[in-house]
């Protein structure tokens, strides 16, 4: 199987994104699941004044929502990459004349999910339809590095498949609503909930909410900073 994620090829990212394809390229459904992200996350609890950091924004499908929530200069969004990040900015953002509460500096690409270089710590973090497309050990760096900028009591939601317990790695599952079929071994890929908890380390408490109205099925987890 090849193990490469829909992601690693950057160059091919990078002229979908050039032909005007940034909001497919990132799995479309641009509306419905960008209006979702911001639903969940007020409903638990994100307010103007917090700090939200997105991890995997893409080209701001989720993040033009919560720019225009947050008060100005309190989002903030990593990613693989850049053209992403710039399509996000000046096709989504610029039309609805949202960049004036976003810098743009506030937007950073990184292969390792570093967001040190914004020299703060956040309130809370999202990744959706992220942890989808990353192996368990990629999974485990990204929340070990997230751990680093994340307040005392913060807490990280990540939307993932979610595998039967019994399931064996190389087992398909069909994922509904949707039909997304995913296996433990390549992108898409599922998790046990044992999994997603190992990836924790000790950084974090792990907390299984499950299903989120996603429409493609995915669940959500929350790591909460110890």
């Amino acid at each position: 199987m090849n193990n490469l994620g829909m992601y690693d090829d950057l160059q091919r990212l990078a002229t979908d994104v050039a032909q005007g394809r940034h909001r497919e390229v990132i799995g479309g459904m641009w509306d419905a699941v960008g209006a979702l992200q911001l639903d969940f996350m007020k409903g638990q609890g994100l307010a103007p004044q917090h700090r939200l950091l997105d991890v995997g924004c893409g080209s701001l499908r989720g993040g033009l929502h919560f720019v225009d929530w947050l008060e100005p200069g309190n989002y903030f969004g990593i990613d693989i990459s850049e053209a992403l990040l710039q399509a996000g900015y000046d096709r989504e953002l610029g039309p609805l004349g949202l960049q004036a509460k976003l810098p743009r500096e506030n937007l950073r690409t990184t292969s390792d999910f570093d967001a040190t270089t914004f020299g703060v710590t956040f309130d809370m973090a999202i990744a959706q339809s992220v942890f989808t497309h990353l192996a368990l050990n990629s999974i485990a760096a990204c929340l070990e590095q997230t751990a680093r900028v994340m307040k005392p009591g913060g807490v990280f939601y990540a939307t993932f498949f979610l595998a039967p317990d019994d399931a064996r790695w190389s087992d398909a599952v069909t994922h509904q609503p949707g039909g997304v079929m995913t296996t433990g071994v390549s992108d898409p890929y599922h998790y046990r909930i044992a999994d997603m908890a190992w990836a924790a380390g000790r950084a974090w408490q792990t907390e299984h909410i499950g299903e989120w109205s996603h429409p493609r099925g995915q669940q959500m987890i929350a790591y909460h900073r110890l």
